[in-house]
């Protein structure tokens, strides 16, 4: 049995097809195929089965995805260890944030730290999922949340606030229950955030126009004057065509947090670059 098969497995399961985990791991669905077959003939047993939704698990493939996983983690904090030990300035690191935060926030703090130390190759995912610290999906992480992963070192950033904002020009609603305005507001997959039971409480008889996971999209569309919107104010504020509505009560602010694996603490590269996010935002 080869270890790079069972991390083929692992990709399979955790995509649900040939052609996710293959983009996933940068290797061709053919060669994902071949390595999976390869795999269940050493063990003599058929780990998934085809369905039209995906791959599904066996009962023997769901005890081998629980040993896998525990090798993984083995294989893991066993390369995390010795990556921490690297001391030199130079080198590759991965960075998540969600959209906005990374284009309106990260972004001018992430080109002055390139500009300091041009031999280290910084790349920025922003994503709404969480990206595992632990799987060294990223090195460094930007939540709106506290971490909860075990052996994550992890501090609160900054405070952000937020603000409603309009076209330039429109008329706000007068306070009230809203009707006749529009909305631009978090999909339904984000009810539960803090600015969307705001918007439903402050404005509760409101149209929602649109809806997306996006606060830069938000933005472009309250510009366009399709609703009004709650934006961080570094976004609203910096978005052309759009103003603050002053309210009776602001939207709630939300807190960022920072965190990076334990494993990755004497990381060199790592160290600079938190002290200096630190250092250029959690001042502001």
């Amino acid at each position: 049995m080869e270890w790079s098969d069972l991390r083929i497995f692992l990709a399979i399961v955790r995509e649900g097809t040939l052609g996710g985990a293959s983009r996933k791991l940068g290797q061709t669905q053919p060669t994902m195929g071949r390595r999976l077959r390869a795999l269940e003939a050493s063990l003599g047993q058929t780990l998934l089965q085809r369905t039209s939704d995906g791959f599904v698990l066996t009962d023997e493939g769901t005890v081998v995805y629980q040993h896998a996983e525990r090798m993984e983690e083995e294989v893991l904090a066993f390369e995390r260890t010795l990556r921490g030990q690297e001391q030199q300035l130079e080198g590759a690191l991965r960075i998540t944030s969600s959209d906005w935060f990374g284009t309106h926030m990260l972004s001018p703090v992430l080109a002055e730290f390139s500009l300091l130390h041009p031999h280290v190759t910084l790349e920025l995912l922003t994503d709404t999922r969480f990206l595992s610290l632990a799987r060294r999906e990223a090195e460094l992480a930007f939540r709106i949340q506290p971490f909860t992963e075990p052996d994550v070192v992890s501090r609160k950033l900054l405070r952000v606030p937020y603000g409603l904002y309009i076209r330039k020009g429109r008329r706000a609603p007068v306070a009230g229950d809203g009707k006749g305005a529009t909305l631009i507001t978090m999909d339904t997959g984000f009810g539960d955030m803090p600015d969307v039971a705001w918007l439903r409480r402050m404005l509760p008889n409101a149209r929602v126009a649109f809806r997306s996971n996006a606060r830069d999209v938000h933005a472009r569309l309250c510009a366009q004057g399709v609703g009004l919107a709650v934006l961080p104010r570094p976004l609203g504020d910096a978005t052309k065509g759009i103003e603050r509505v002053s309210w009776k009560d602001e939207p709630p602010s939300r807190d960022t947090w920072i965190g990076y694996h334990r494993d990755l603490r004497r990381l060199a590269r790592l160290r600079a670059l938190v002290e200096h996010v630190v250092e250029r935002l959690a001042g502001d």
